[in-house]
Protein backbone atom coordinates (compact mmCIF):
# COMPACT_ATOMS: atom_id res chain seq x y z
CA UNK A 1 0.00 0.00 0.00
CA UNK A 2 1.43 3.20 -0.81
CA UNK A 3 2.26 5.84 1.04
CA UNK A 4 -0.64 9.05 1.15
CA UNK A 5 1.22 12.60 0.59
CA UNK A 6 1.11 14.70 3.51
CA UNK A 7 -2.03 16.55 4.22
CA UNK A 8 -1.56 20.39 3.91
CA UNK A 9 -2.11 20.57 7.38
CA UNK A 10 0.41 18.17 8.65
CA UNK A 11 2.95 20.52 6.18
CA UNK A 12 1.91 23.15 8.13
CA UNK A 13 2.55 21.61 11.23
CA UNK A 14 5.89 20.48 10.17
CA UNK A 15 6.99 23.68 8.89
CA UNK A 16 6.18 25.53 12.54
CA UNK A 17 8.18 22.91 14.60
CA UNK A 18 11.25 23.26 11.71
CA UNK A 19 10.77 27.09 12.43
CA UNK A 20 10.35 26.51 16.21
CA UNK A 21 13.51 24.16 15.91
CA UNK A 22 15.44 26.75 13.92
CA UNK A 23 14.54 29.39 16.71
CA UNK A 24 15.59 27.50 19.32
CA UNK A 25 19.18 26.81 17.54
CA UNK A 26 19.53 30.63 17.75
CA UNK A 27 18.60 30.80 21.37
CA UNK A 28 21.97 28.66 21.61
CA UNK A 29 23.99 30.85 19.99
CA UNK A 30 23.56 33.11 23.12
CA UNK A 31 25.39 36.39 22.60
CA UNK A 32 26.47 35.79 19.27
CA UNK A 33 29.86 35.21 17.25
CA UNK A 34 30.88 38.53 18.84
CA UNK A 35 30.17 37.20 22.36
CA UNK A 36 32.07 34.35 21.33
CA UNK A 37 35.13 35.79 20.27
CA UNK A 38 34.90 38.44 23.20
CA UNK A 39 35.23 35.15 25.07
CA UNK A 40 38.24 33.51 23.41
CA UNK A 41 40.40 36.80 23.45
CA UNK A 42 40.11 36.46 27.35
CA UNK A 43 41.27 32.66 27.10
CA UNK A 44 37.80 31.30 27.96
CA UNK A 45 35.46 28.68 26.27
CA UNK A 46 32.12 30.22 25.88
CA UNK A 47 29.42 28.52 27.55
CA UNK A 48 28.35 25.44 25.62
CA UNK A 49 31.65 24.47 24.76
CA UNK A 50 32.76 24.29 28.35
CA UNK A 51 29.52 21.84 28.92
CA UNK A 52 30.68 19.58 26.06
CA UNK A 53 34.12 18.93 27.52
CA UNK A 54 32.51 18.64 30.72
CA UNK A 55 29.86 16.01 29.89
CA UNK A 56 31.07 12.12 29.28
CA UNK A 57 31.44 11.43 25.34
CA UNK A 58 27.99 10.89 23.29
CA UNK A 59 26.19 12.03 26.76
CA UNK A 60 23.06 13.53 26.24
CA UNK A 61 21.92 16.67 27.53
CA UNK A 62 18.25 17.47 28.46
CA UNK A 63 18.33 20.91 28.51
CA UNK A 64 15.93 22.79 30.51
CA UNK A 65 14.02 26.36 30.05
CA UNK A 66 15.76 27.12 26.58
CA UNK A 67 13.44 29.60 26.09
CA UNK A 68 13.19 31.83 29.36
CA UNK A 69 13.17 35.40 29.04
CA UNK A 70 12.28 34.96 25.53
CA UNK A 71 11.03 38.59 24.54
CA UNK A 72 10.77 39.76 28.38
CA UNK A 73 13.21 41.97 28.50
CA UNK A 74 13.25 43.75 24.81
CA UNK A 75 13.97 47.54 26.23
CA UNK A 76 17.41 45.75 27.24
CA UNK A 77 18.08 44.04 24.15
CA UNK A 78 18.09 40.29 23.78
CA UNK A 79 18.84 38.02 26.73
CA UNK A 80 18.38 34.34 24.84
CA UNK A 81 18.10 31.65 27.47
CA UNK A 82 18.33 34.28 30.49
CA UNK A 83 21.72 34.20 30.07
CA UNK A 84 22.08 30.69 31.75
CA UNK A 85 22.51 27.40 30.31
CA UNK A 86 20.76 24.43 32.40
CA UNK A 87 20.50 20.88 32.10
CA UNK A 88 21.02 17.39 32.47
CA UNK A 89 23.93 15.03 31.61
CA UNK A 90 26.05 12.46 32.32
CA UNK A 91 29.82 13.47 33.71
CA UNK A 92 32.35 10.31 34.57
CA UNK A 93 28.68 7.95 34.29
CA UNK A 94 26.48 9.88 37.03
CA UNK A 95 23.64 12.02 35.90
CA UNK A 96 24.40 15.46 36.87
CA UNK A 97 22.70 18.97 36.81
CA UNK A 98 24.36 22.21 35.30
CA UNK A 99 23.74 25.27 35.86
CA UNK A 100 26.59 27.48 34.06
CA UNK A 101 26.23 31.20 32.99
CA UNK A 102 26.90 32.27 29.92
CA UNK A 103 28.62 35.04 29.66
CA UNK A 104 28.24 36.71 26.17
CA UNK A 105 24.34 37.37 27.70
CA UNK A 106 25.32 40.61 29.38
CA UNK A 107 28.54 39.69 30.85
CA UNK A 108 25.88 36.41 32.65
CA UNK A 109 24.10 39.28 34.56
CA UNK A 110 21.02 37.88 36.55
CA UNK A 111 17.86 39.12 35.10
CA UNK A 112 14.53 37.84 36.71
CA UNK A 113 13.62 34.58 34.81
CA UNK A 114 17.47 33.91 34.76
CA UNK A 115 17.35 33.70 38.79
CA UNK A 116 13.70 31.43 38.62
CA UNK A 117 15.57 29.37 36.09
CA UNK A 118 18.39 28.54 38.64
CA UNK A 119 16.12 28.10 41.16
CA UNK A 120 13.64 25.57 39.04
CA UNK A 121 17.21 23.90 38.15
CA UNK A 122 17.99 23.63 41.63
CA UNK A 123 14.71 22.32 42.53
CA UNK A 124 14.51 19.51 40.08
CA UNK A 125 18.22 18.10 41.09
CA UNK A 126 17.12 18.05 44.85
CA UNK A 127 13.62 15.96 44.10
CA UNK A 128 15.79 13.90 41.72
CA UNK A 129 18.95 13.50 44.26
CA UNK A 130 21.48 15.14 41.11
CA UNK A 131 24.91 15.92 42.02
CA UNK A 132 25.01 19.81 40.56
CA UNK A 133 27.95 21.54 38.80
CA UNK A 134 28.05 25.70 38.73
CA UNK A 135 30.35 27.08 36.00
CA UNK A 136 30.04 30.56 37.34
CA UNK A 137 30.76 33.20 35.09
CA UNK A 138 28.66 36.28 35.84
CA UNK A 139 28.50 40.03 36.65
CA UNK A 140 26.02 39.75 39.14
CA UNK A 141 22.34 41.29 39.23
CA UNK A 142 21.82 43.46 36.86
CA UNK A 143 21.27 46.19 38.49
CA UNK A 144 18.69 48.68 36.75
CA UNK A 145 16.28 45.81 37.48
CA UNK A 146 17.46 45.02 40.80
CA UNK A 147 13.93 45.40 42.14
CA UNK A 148 13.01 42.74 40.54
CA UNK A 149 15.66 40.46 41.07
CA UNK A 150 16.83 41.23 44.93
CA UNK A 151 14.50 40.80 47.55
CA UNK A 152 11.68 37.97 47.07
CA UNK A 153 11.48 34.33 47.96
CA UNK A 154 11.67 33.17 44.14
CA UNK A 155 14.39 35.77 43.64
CA UNK A 156 18.42 35.69 43.48
CA UNK A 157 18.85 35.33 47.24
CA UNK A 158 16.88 31.80 47.21
CA UNK A 159 19.34 30.26 45.53
CA UNK A 160 22.06 30.69 48.17
CA UNK A 161 19.42 29.30 50.71
CA UNK A 162 18.84 26.64 48.26
CA UNK A 163 22.61 26.20 48.33
CA UNK A 164 22.46 25.44 51.64
CA UNK A 165 19.88 23.25 51.95
CA UNK A 166 20.70 21.05 49.35
CA UNK A 167 24.37 20.56 50.32
CA UNK A 168 22.27 19.39 54.30
CA UNK A 169 20.99 17.05 52.62
CA UNK A 170 23.84 15.66 50.99
CA UNK A 171 23.71 16.22 47.54
CA UNK A 172 27.09 17.14 45.97
CA UNK A 173 27.59 20.36 44.51
CA UNK A 174 30.76 21.37 42.69
CA UNK A 175 31.53 25.07 41.94
CA UNK A 176 33.87 26.19 39.44
CA UNK A 177 34.70 30.44 39.03
CA UNK A 178 35.73 30.57 35.44
CA UNK A 179 35.21 34.14 35.15
CA UNK A 180 33.48 36.81 36.72
CA UNK A 181 31.73 36.02 40.50
CA UNK A 182 31.09 39.22 42.09
CA UNK A 183 28.94 40.77 44.72
CA UNK A 184 26.16 38.83 46.54
CA UNK A 185 26.92 36.00 43.40
CA UNK A 186 30.12 35.12 45.36
CA UNK A 187 28.16 33.17 48.20
CA UNK A 188 27.17 30.63 45.59
CA UNK A 189 30.51 29.12 45.08
CA UNK A 190 31.41 29.32 48.38
CA UNK A 191 28.52 27.43 49.86
CA UNK A 192 29.42 24.47 47.72
CA UNK A 193 31.24 21.54 48.41
CA UNK A 194 33.56 22.26 46.32
CA UNK A 195 35.36 25.01 44.49
CA UNK A 196 37.22 25.45 41.85
CA UNK A 197 38.75 28.75 40.19
CA UNK A 198 40.52 29.63 36.78
CA UNK A 199 43.58 32.05 36.47
CA UNK A 200 42.71 35.59 35.25
CA UNK A 201 39.22 34.85 37.38
CA UNK A 202 37.47 37.39 40.38
CA UNK A 203 35.54 36.31 43.57
CA UNK A 204 34.49 39.51 45.71
CA UNK A 205 31.77 40.85 47.26
CA UNK A 206 33.01 44.41 45.72
CA UNK A 207 34.75 45.06 42.64
CA UNK A 208 38.17 47.48 42.74
CA UNK A 209 35.93 50.22 41.62
CA UNK A 210 33.32 49.88 44.48
CA UNK A 211 35.76 49.65 47.16
CA UNK A 212 37.10 52.27 45.97
CA UNK A 213 34.07 54.63 45.86
CA UNK A 214 33.31 53.12 49.61
CA UNK A 215 35.98 53.10 51.60
CA UNK A 216 38.06 54.22 49.32
CA UNK A 217 41.24 51.55 48.77
CA UNK A 218 42.88 51.56 45.92
CA UNK A 219 43.83 47.61 45.09
CA UNK A 220 43.78 45.75 41.44
CA UNK A 221 41.40 43.00 40.87
CA UNK A 222 44.08 40.11 41.40
CA UNK A 223 44.83 41.22 44.66
CA UNK A 224 41.25 41.77 45.93
CA UNK A 225 39.82 38.59 44.94
CA UNK A 226 42.01 36.62 42.04
CA UNK A 227 42.23 32.97 42.17
CA UNK A 228 45.91 33.16 43.32
CA UNK A 229 44.91 35.26 46.42
CA UNK A 230 41.67 32.75 47.34
CA UNK A 231 44.08 29.51 46.88
CA UNK A 232 47.24 31.14 49.16
CA UNK A 233 45.84 33.49 51.45
CA UNK A 234 42.10 33.54 51.75
CA UNK A 235 41.93 29.49 51.29
CA UNK A 236 38.42 29.91 49.84
CA UNK A 237 39.14 27.91 46.95
CA UNK A 238 39.68 24.29 46.67
CA UNK A 239 41.35 24.11 42.79
CA UNK A 240 43.51 26.58 41.51
CA UNK A 241 43.25 25.98 37.91
CA UNK A 242 45.51 27.13 34.99
CA UNK A 243 42.61 27.46 32.44
CA UNK A 244 38.71 26.23 31.51
CA UNK A 245 40.33 22.62 30.22
CA UNK A 246 42.29 22.15 33.11
CA UNK A 247 39.18 23.10 35.58
CA UNK A 248 36.66 20.87 33.68
CA UNK A 249 38.77 17.98 33.71
CA UNK A 250 39.46 18.16 37.32
CA UNK A 251 35.12 18.37 37.85
CA UNK A 252 35.22 15.31 35.95
CA UNK A 253 37.93 13.62 38.06
CA UNK A 254 36.18 15.06 41.39
CA UNK A 255 32.72 13.48 40.29
CA UNK A 256 34.29 10.07 39.17
CA UNK A 257 35.09 9.37 42.91
CA UNK A 258 31.07 10.09 43.37
CA UNK A 259 29.94 6.61 45.11
CA UNK A 260 27.42 6.60 42.24
CA UNK A 261 30.19 7.00 39.74
CA UNK A 262 29.62 4.02 36.89
CA UNK A 263 32.70 2.49 34.97
CA UNK A 264 32.89 1.05 31.85
CA UNK A 265 28.76 2.34 31.77
CA UNK A 266 27.92 -0.39 34.69
CA UNK A 267 27.39 1.13 38.26
CA UNK A 268 29.96 -0.48 40.29
CA UNK A 269 28.71 -2.24 43.35
CA UNK A 270 30.56 -0.80 46.66
CA UNK A 271 31.28 -4.33 47.78
CA UNK A 272 32.85 -5.13 44.03
CA UNK A 273 36.61 -6.48 44.28
CA UNK A 274 39.28 -3.93 43.83
CA UNK A 275 41.89 -3.42 40.96
CA UNK A 276 44.91 -5.04 42.71
CA UNK A 277 46.50 -6.05 39.42
CA UNK A 278 46.59 -2.79 36.92
CA UNK A 279 46.71 -0.12 39.62
CA UNK A 280 50.21 0.83 40.23
CA UNK A 281 50.91 3.46 42.68
CA UNK A 282 53.68 6.03 40.98
CA UNK A 283 56.52 5.19 43.58
CA UNK A 284 57.52 1.85 44.62
CA UNK A 285 56.92 0.98 48.02
CA UNK A 286 60.19 0.43 48.93
CA UNK A 287 60.73 4.01 48.33
CA UNK A 288 59.69 5.09 51.80
CA UNK A 289 63.16 3.79 53.33
CA UNK A 290 64.63 6.86 51.24
CA UNK A 291 62.14 9.26 53.07
CA UNK A 292 62.37 8.96 56.78
CA UNK A 293 64.89 8.38 59.07
CA UNK A 294 65.40 6.29 62.12
CA UNK A 295 64.94 9.17 64.39
CA UNK A 296 62.07 11.14 63.13
CA UNK A 297 64.21 13.91 62.39
CA UNK A 298 64.40 13.70 58.64
CA UNK A 299 62.57 15.74 56.90
CA UNK A 300 60.46 14.98 53.88
CA UNK A 301 57.73 16.02 51.76
CA UNK A 302 54.64 13.79 52.60
CA UNK A 303 53.61 13.56 48.60
CA UNK A 304 56.23 11.37 48.18
CA UNK A 305 55.06 9.27 50.60
CA UNK A 306 51.59 9.01 48.81
CA UNK A 307 53.04 8.36 45.90
CA UNK A 308 54.50 4.92 47.47
CA UNK A 309 50.80 4.08 48.44
CA UNK A 310 48.52 5.24 46.09
CA UNK A 311 47.45 4.38 42.47
CA UNK A 312 49.54 6.61 40.10
CA UNK A 313 47.57 9.86 38.89
CA UNK A 314 45.12 9.17 41.19
CA UNK A 315 45.87 12.44 43.38
CA UNK A 316 43.72 15.12 43.48
CA UNK A 317 45.26 17.52 46.41
CA UNK A 318 42.18 19.96 47.83
CA UNK A 319 43.59 23.42 48.82
CA UNK A 320 47.44 22.22 47.76
CA UNK A 321 48.33 26.07 48.32
CA UNK A 322 46.71 26.88 51.64
CA UNK A 323 46.99 25.26 55.08
CA UNK A 324 50.86 23.41 53.76
CA UNK A 325 51.61 21.55 56.78
CA UNK A 326 48.51 19.39 56.34
CA UNK A 327 48.40 17.68 52.97
CA UNK A 328 44.59 16.83 52.06
CA UNK A 329 44.16 15.29 48.67
CA UNK A 330 41.48 12.64 46.63
CA UNK A 331 42.84 9.83 45.57
CA UNK A 332 42.70 5.60 44.74
CA UNK A 333 44.24 2.81 46.20
CA UNK A 334 43.96 0.18 43.69
CA UNK A 335 40.90 1.54 42.40
CA UNK A 336 38.95 2.53 45.48
CA UNK A 337 38.16 5.95 46.02
CA UNK A 338 39.43 7.58 49.87
CA UNK A 339 40.77 10.61 51.32
CA UNK A 340 43.98 11.16 52.44
CA UNK A 341 45.08 13.44 55.27
CA UNK A 342 48.77 13.46 56.13
CA UNK A 343 51.19 15.72 58.08
CA UNK A 344 53.55 17.73 55.79
CA UNK A 345 57.41 17.54 57.44
CA UNK A 346 58.78 19.98 55.09
CA UNK A 347 58.96 23.26 56.24
CA UNK A 348 57.19 25.54 54.14
CA UNK A 349 56.49 28.97 53.41
CA UNK A 350 52.83 30.77 53.02
CA UNK A 351 52.41 34.16 51.76
CA UNK A 352 50.63 35.00 55.03
CA UNK A 353 51.99 33.65 57.99
CA UNK A 354 55.73 33.08 56.26
CA UNK A 355 57.69 29.97 57.48
CA UNK A 356 55.94 27.27 59.08
CA UNK A 357 57.20 24.37 61.10
CA UNK A 358 57.05 20.95 59.33
CA UNK A 359 55.13 18.48 61.42
CA UNK A 360 53.43 21.06 63.34
CA UNK A 361 49.40 22.01 62.79
CA UNK A 362 48.62 25.42 62.64
CA UNK A 363 45.03 27.53 62.55
CA UNK A 364 44.96 27.56 58.89
CA UNK A 365 45.67 23.64 58.09
CA UNK A 366 43.51 22.73 60.81
CA UNK A 367 40.68 24.84 59.12
CA UNK A 368 41.73 23.21 55.57
CA UNK A 369 41.61 19.82 57.58
CA UNK A 370 38.41 20.18 58.94
CA UNK A 371 36.43 21.06 55.81
CA UNK A 372 38.13 18.56 53.77
CA UNK A 373 37.19 15.39 56.60
CA UNK A 374 33.30 17.67 56.73
CA UNK A 375 33.84 16.87 52.75
CA UNK A 376 34.37 13.57 52.62
CA UNK A 377 31.74 12.75 54.73
CA UNK A 378 29.61 14.68 52.74
CA UNK A 379 30.50 12.27 49.85
CA UNK A 380 30.86 8.62 51.37
CA UNK A 381 34.47 8.52 50.98
CA UNK A 382 36.77 6.77 53.59
CA UNK A 383 39.29 8.51 54.85
CA UNK A 384 42.90 7.27 55.45
CA UNK A 385 45.05 9.42 58.54
CA UNK A 386 49.08 9.14 57.99
CA UNK A 387 50.24 10.47 61.28
CA UNK A 388 53.62 12.27 61.47
CA UNK A 389 52.60 15.22 63.96
CA UNK A 390 54.56 16.95 66.89
CA UNK A 391 51.83 18.54 67.77
CA UNK A 392 49.34 22.36 67.53
CA UNK A 393 51.33 25.23 67.23
CA UNK A 394 51.99 27.22 70.33
CA UNK A 395 52.83 30.47 70.77
CA UNK A 396 51.42 34.48 70.65
CA UNK A 397 50.91 34.99 67.23
CA UNK A 398 49.39 31.03 67.36
CA UNK A 399 47.24 32.00 70.11
CA UNK A 400 45.92 35.20 68.39
CA UNK A 401 45.57 33.47 65.07
CA UNK A 402 42.66 31.35 66.87
CA UNK A 403 44.90 28.11 67.11
CA UNK A 404 42.74 26.65 69.78
CA UNK A 405 39.71 27.52 67.78
CA UNK A 406 40.90 26.16 64.82
CA UNK A 407 41.99 23.07 66.34
CA UNK A 408 38.76 22.35 67.77
CA UNK A 409 36.73 22.50 64.89
CA UNK A 410 39.62 19.67 63.40
CA UNK A 411 38.83 17.87 66.69
CA UNK A 412 35.00 18.13 66.54
CA UNK A 413 35.27 17.39 62.43
CA UNK A 414 36.99 14.09 63.00
CA UNK A 415 34.71 13.03 66.02
CA UNK A 416 31.88 13.21 63.82
CA UNK A 417 32.64 11.66 60.94
CA UNK A 418 30.81 8.98 60.09
CA UNK A 419 33.04 7.59 57.17
CA UNK A 420 35.00 4.98 57.29
CA UNK A 421 38.82 5.42 59.15
CA UNK A 422 42.09 4.09 58.68
CA UNK A 423 44.88 5.56 60.56
CA UNK A 424 48.38 4.89 59.42
CA UNK A 425 51.01 6.08 62.52
CA UNK A 426 53.99 6.85 60.20
CA UNK A 427 56.37 8.90 62.64
CA UNK A 428 55.66 10.72 65.80
CA UNK A 429 52.40 10.79 67.07
CA UNK A 430 52.52 13.89 69.85
CA UNK A 431 50.04 15.50 72.28
CA UNK A 432 46.96 16.74 70.78
CA UNK A 433 48.11 16.37 67.31
CA UNK A 434 47.65 12.80 68.07
CA UNK A 435 43.79 13.65 68.78
CA UNK A 436 43.36 15.43 65.55
CA UNK A 437 44.40 13.29 62.87
CA UNK A 438 42.78 10.36 64.34
CA UNK A 439 44.40 8.63 67.07
CA UNK A 440 42.43 5.77 68.81
CA UNK A 441 40.16 7.75 70.81
CA UNK A 442 38.43 9.18 67.65
CA UNK A 443 37.57 5.28 66.92
CA UNK A 444 39.53 4.60 63.77
CA UNK A 445 38.24 1.35 62.24
CA UNK A 446 41.87 0.45 62.11
CA UNK A 447 44.88 2.00 63.39
CA UNK A 448 48.63 0.72 62.46
CA UNK A 449 52.03 2.38 62.86
CA UNK A 450 55.20 1.97 61.41
CA UNK A 451 58.33 0.69 63.51
CA UNK A 452 59.55 4.23 63.71
CA UNK A 453 56.85 5.25 64.88
CA UNK A 454 56.84 7.49 68.42
CA UNK A 455 53.49 7.88 70.74
CA UNK A 456 53.23 10.07 73.66
CA UNK A 457 52.10 13.53 74.95
CA UNK A 458 54.90 15.33 73.47
CA UNK A 459 58.49 14.81 72.57
CA UNK A 460 61.31 13.01 74.36
CA UNK A 461 63.66 16.07 74.67
CA UNK A 462 60.46 18.14 75.79
CA UNK A 463 59.25 15.83 77.99
CA UNK A 464 61.81 14.72 79.84
CA UNK A 465 63.08 18.56 80.59
CA UNK A 466 59.99 19.25 82.22
CA UNK A 467 59.74 16.19 83.94
CA UNK A 468 63.24 16.93 85.11
CA UNK A 469 62.38 20.19 86.43
CA UNK A 470 59.53 18.84 88.34
CA UNK A 471 61.50 16.14 90.35
CA UNK A 472 64.72 18.45 90.72
CA UNK A 473 62.73 21.31 92.72
CA UNK A 474 61.06 18.29 94.67
CA UNK A 475 64.46 17.34 95.75
CA UNK A 476 65.73 20.64 96.54
CA UNK A 477 63.23 21.38 98.50
CA UNK A 478 64.24 18.02 100.74
CA UNK A 479 68.22 18.45 100.27
CA UNK A 480 70.57 19.36 98.18
CA UNK A 481 71.35 17.34 95.51
CA UNK A 482 74.89 17.29 93.69
CA UNK A 483 75.31 18.41 89.91
CA UNK A 484 76.10 14.48 89.21
CA UNK A 485 73.65 13.43 91.25
CA UNK A 486 70.94 16.00 89.07
CA UNK A 487 72.32 15.59 85.87
CA UNK A 488 71.91 11.14 86.61
CA UNK A 489 68.02 12.13 87.56
CA UNK A 490 68.08 13.79 83.76
CA UNK A 491 69.06 11.12 82.08
CA UNK A 492 67.09 8.07 83.82
CA UNK A 493 64.06 10.16 83.28
CA UNK A 494 64.41 11.15 79.20
CA UNK A 495 65.43 6.63 79.12
CA UNK A 496 62.26 6.24 80.73
CA UNK A 497 60.16 8.56 78.83
CA UNK A 498 61.85 7.17 75.64
CA UNK A 499 60.64 3.64 76.39
CA UNK A 500 57.24 4.72 76.94
CA UNK A 501 57.11 6.37 73.39
CA UNK A 502 58.47 3.43 71.74
CA UNK A 503 55.76 1.89 69.53
CA UNK A 504 55.86 -1.30 70.85
CA UNK A 505 54.97 -0.03 74.80
CA UNK A 506 52.11 1.15 72.81
CA UNK A 507 51.03 -1.85 71.13
CA UNK A 508 51.20 -3.88 73.84
CA UNK A 509 48.85 -1.42 75.18
CA UNK A 510 46.36 -1.86 72.58
CA UNK A 511 47.00 1.67 71.14
CA UNK A 512 47.65 -0.09 67.93
CA UNK A 513 46.49 -2.52 66.45
CA UNK A 514 49.11 -3.63 64.37
CA UNK A 515 52.99 -2.63 63.80
CA UNK A 516 53.15 -3.19 59.99
CA UNK A 517 56.33 -3.06 57.29
CA UNK A 518 56.93 0.45 55.75
CA UNK A 519 57.20 -1.23 51.93
CA UNK A 520 54.20 -2.70 53.00
CA UNK A 521 51.48 -0.22 53.87
CA UNK A 522 49.66 -0.25 50.56
CA UNK A 523 49.11 -4.01 50.88
CA UNK A 524 47.61 -3.54 54.07
CA UNK A 525 45.51 -0.62 52.77
CA UNK A 526 43.73 -2.49 50.12
CA UNK A 527 42.81 -5.26 52.71
CA UNK A 528 41.82 -3.26 54.78
CA UNK A 529 39.84 -0.82 53.12
CA UNK A 530 37.93 -4.16 51.40
CA UNK A 531 37.28 -4.92 55.43
CA UNK A 532 35.59 -0.67 55.84
CA UNK A 533 33.76 -0.36 52.95
CA UNK A 534 31.79 -3.60 53.65
CA UNK A 535 27.93 -2.05 54.40
CA UNK A 536 27.53 -1.94 58.38
CA UNK A 537 24.82 -4.49 59.53
CA UNK A 538 21.23 -3.13 60.17
CA UNK A 539 19.41 -3.37 63.43
CA UNK A 540 16.70 -5.76 63.67
CA UNK A 541 14.90 -7.22 66.64
CA UNK A 542 15.56 -10.36 66.54
CA UNK A 543 16.02 -12.87 69.59
CA UNK A 544 16.69 -16.06 68.16
CA UNK A 545 15.70 -19.33 69.78
CA UNK A 546 14.24 -19.23 73.29
CA UNK A 547 12.25 -21.15 75.47
CA UNK A 548 8.41 -20.16 75.58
Amino acid sequence: MSRSSPSPSSELLRAHCAAISQEEAALRGGGGKAGHERQRKMGRLPVRERISHLLDKDSPFFEIAVWAAHKMYEEWGKIPAAGVVTGIGYVAGVPCMIIANDATVKAGAFFPQTAKKVIRAQRIAFECALPIVYLVDSAGVFLPMQDEIFPDEDDFGRIFRNNSVISAAGIPQFAAIMGNCVAGGAYLPVLCDKILMTKGSGLYLAGPSLVKAAIGQVVDAEELGGAQMHAEISGTVDFYEKDDLSCLKRIRSLIALLPEAQEDGRARPPDAPIDTKTAKPAKSPDSVYDLISFDGQKQYDVRDLLSAVVDANSIDEYKADYGKTIVTAYARVAGRAVGAVANQRLQVRTKKEGIQMGGVIYSDSADKAARFVMDCNQTGLPIIFFQDVTGFMVGRDAEQSGIIRSGAKLVNAVSNSVVPKITVVVGGSFGAGNYAMCGKAYDPRFIVAWPTARYAVMGAAQASDTVFAVLARARERDKKSSPEELEELRATVKKNYEEQTDIRYGAARGWVDAIIQPHETRDVLINLLQYVTRPMPKARFHTGVIQV
